[in-house]
């Protein structure tokens, strides 16, 4: 590969590591920076030496831009070199000016130009404009006070303040946090919301994936709920979000479109040094020198087709109309050519070929049979949790209104909760029913056997064994294998009459059984697989989510799901090796942006290889 290859990984140990896992008071002092923020005269500086808080790919382009690059399009190019040789043949030369030539050519430059620049200007415009429909602006402490400015003029060093629905500015150090759930969702596509805090629970040297900094908060994504105070500690290009856009954008190889417009132009541009100097010669000797000249022009005019730009940009600005009305913005005209030849189509998962909206398909007692009773222990766990109501919580209340156990509220009364964290991986409530307390858990299916030794079974409590244990995980592992999220439920009624409840009292637990949740594919998903098979188009599956809920997806869509590549086993491969297993596979899990862009670019230089498109 080539020397100036684009990186494809970003190491997030050796750029976030040391930020990420020092204690907060060490990293206030070693990096220099306060809680209380900068002043507006530091921070004036600091923009005036590092820049504004932007992109450098995201800057909204002047008109004069896209004006420019519809005018000198190669074809436009040859026919403007055209014109100036006949302003001297046509105009300077003769006794009598022609200009008929002159306007002709004129004429159809122009019309290529603003077909191309009116279309592409108008796109742009529009997409500009749904841009500025979301946040702008962040709160930070600036002289000691909370103050609203652009997130353009976030700067290093400031402090942030965050409240639920606030776009992250910047690469943020969490310094203080309150129950702060983060939807990193635009980086690594998965829709679970992630839990900030202050003092991290992951060590340097375990550092892997994005999703381990649980300390960090990235520029691009946004707060789910709770509330918090970070200091910038990365702006604009330098950002984990600002490193994928470079990587997706610098380096872009021209498209199959372009690369052919600039074959023909350069073939005409050879005929041109070639014929034009031939054709001048072999009439000077009889001809007078003008006369010959004019000639030679004559030709040069002759063999250039003066319509094909015209019919290019007309065509191609048809395309983007029909597009438009299917609610599909076209940002650049030559897209649209791409479009069509596109023989492999690389998609997500959640949200694309899913509805990313989760439904709860399963209740089970610990035999794996249907039992209401577990979704009734789980809607009153869900509906009483007063944290981040997650989507799995959403799903299960909304099971349970469906199931007609919305009385439950009026007939339970909340007594206290245990709040889920990542460390225990389960949520508990205590509930009253004015005779009785009750603590009802769910969780993780390792973590809640943990602290079971009793399960129930049709209402029959008998002591939790081996065996069963072993059966419950075999379950749990075939619910997994069909796609399903498992989590399981359990309680507790011989608890003491206290009003305050601890992690401690999560033990002596008796397991009830589990629920399954299903990201179910959208119903258009399938027909449009086959409707791209039918056409040539191959369809890969590039996603964030696990093995197994990708396979039962993509099972269900008509993809084949025999080969799963996982995003770890990626990065210890080589180019040429990853191209190897492009050949015969179709889905790739666990995947990072910066993984999937790897695989784009891949398939892109791959493209003369026939074995792999074949």
């Amino acid at each position: 590969m080539a020397n100036n290859m684009i990186k494809d990984e970003v190491n997030v140990s050796k750029l976030y590591g040391l930020e990420a896992t020092l204690p907060k008071e060490d990293f206030l002092q070693k990096y220099h920076v306060k809680e209380n923020g900068l002043s507006s005269s530091e921070a004036d500086e600091k923009i005036r030496n590092l820049g504004f808080n932007e992109i450098k790919q995201s800057k909204q382009k002047k008109w004069y831009n896209y004006f420019l690059e519809s005018l000198f399009t190669p074809f436009n190019c040859i026919l403007l070199g055209i014109v100036a040789i006949l302003i001297y043949t046509d105009i300077y030369l003769p006794p009598t000016p022609s200009y008929a030539n002159i306007i002709v050519i004129a004429i159809l430059v122009t019309a290529s130009t603003l077909l191309d620049f009116f279309e592409e200007y108008r796109s742009n415009k529009a997409a500009e404009e749904l841009k500025q429909m979301v946040a702008t602006t962040t709160v930070v402490i600036r002289d000691g006070k909370e103050i609203q400015i652009p997130i353009r003029e976030v700067t290093l060093g400031d402090t942030v303040v965050l409240s639920a629905g606030s776009l992250i500015p910047a690469d943020l150090r969490i310094i203080e946090a309150k129950d702060l759930y983060v939807g990193q969702s635009s980086l690594t596509g998965e829709s679970d919301s992630v839990k900030k805090q202050v003092e991290s629970e992951i060590k340097l040297e375990e550092l892997e994936a994005l999703s381990d900094l649980d300390t960090i908060c990235f520029m691009g994504t946004n707060v789910i709920s709770g509330s918090a105070k970070g200091i910038v500690i990365k702006t604009s290009d330098s950002t984990y979000f600002g490193k994928v856009a470079h990587t997706l954008t610098v380096g872009k190889p021209k498209t199959a479109f372009q690369k052919g417009i600039e074959s023909i132009s350069k073939l005409l541009i050879r005929f041109m040094l070639i014929m034009i100097p031939l054709v001048f010669l072999l009439n000077a000797w009889k001809h007078d020198i003008i006369t010959a000249f004019t000639f030679a022009v004559a030709i040069a005019i002759g063999i250039t087709p003066l319509l094909l730009p015209v019919i290019l940009s007309s065509s191609l600005s048809k395309g983007a109309v029909r597009m438009s009305k299917k609610k599909t913005i076209v940002k650049k005209l030559d897209s649209i050519q791409n479009f069509g030849a596109m023989n492999i189509l690389c998609t997500d998962k959640t949200g694309t070929l899913t509805e990313d909206k989760i439904v709860l398909e399963k209740y089970l007692d610990i035999n794996g049979e249907e039992d209401v009773r577990i979704l009734k222990h789980a809607f009153l766990n869900s509906y009483f949790q007063t944290g981040l109501k997650s989507n799995i919580d959403e799903a299960v209340i909304k099971r349970g209104l469906e199931n007609d156990l919305g009385i439950l509220s009026d007939t339970y009364k909340k007594i206290d909760e245990i709040p889920f964290d990542f460390s225990r991986r389960r949520l508990s409530v205590i509930v009253s029913d004015g005779t009785k307390k009750q603590l009802i858990t769910k969780g993780a299916v390792e973590e809640i056997l943990n602290i079971c030794t009793m399960v129930d079974y049709k209402g029959e409590v008998s002591p939790i064994t081996k065996e069963i244990k072993e059966n419950i995980r075999k379950i749990s592992k075939s619910l997994n294998e069909d796609g399903l999220r498992v989590v399981a439920v359990c309680q507790k009624n011989d608890i003491e009459n206290t009003q305050e409840f601890s992690v401690s009292d999560e033990k002596n637990m008796v397991l009830l059984g589990f629920i399954g949740f299903l990201d179910p594919p959208k119903e258009s998903a399938k027909e449009s697989i086959e409707k791209l098979n039918r056409a040539g188009i191959r369809v890969m599956v590039l996603t964030g989510d696990n093995a197994e809920v990708t396979r039962c997806i993509c099972n269900k869509v008509g993809i084949n799901s025999k080969n799963i590549v996982l995003g770890n086993k990626l990065d210890k491969l080589t180019d040429v090796a990853v191209l190897r297993l492009l050949r015969k596979t179709n889905i790739f899990a666990k995947l990072s942006p910066i993984q999937k862009a790897r695989i784009v670019r891949l398939l892109r230089e791959a493209r003369k290889c026939c074995w792999l498109y074949g």
